[in-house]
């Protein structure tokens, strides 16, 4: 014959073990929030790598315009619409699709 208290004595520490596993899962620092952080590093970190890239082309770019006059001069053409003194420029319009 079973006591009454025997079945809630298994309560108690099943109920500790509930509440334990709940706040490791789903606590603050728990492995959902953890996971966050892993997958919010990973796109911090190729948000950086492209920011790096993008410093070195404008490095080069800035180098070139420094001693590269032929670039400066494409630069020039192609952005500002330059030319030289004896140049003739044609000018076709558009096509339509």
């Amino acid at each position: 014959m079973k006591l009454p208290f025997q079945n809630k004595m298994y309560l108690i520490p099943a109920g500790c073990i509930v509440f334990i596993l709940f706040f490791t899962v789903f606590g603050d620092k728990g492995l959902l929030r953890i996971y966050e952080l892993k997958h919010d590093k990973a796109r911090i970190n190729t948000r950086l790598n492209d920011a790096k890239n993008e410093i070195e082309k404008l490095k080069q770019d800035i180098a070139a315009l420094k001693t590269d006059r032929r670039y400066l001069e494409s630069i020039a053409r192609k952005d500002f619409g330059l030319v030289r003194s004896n140049e003739v420029i044609y000018q076709f319009p558009q096509e339509k699709k």
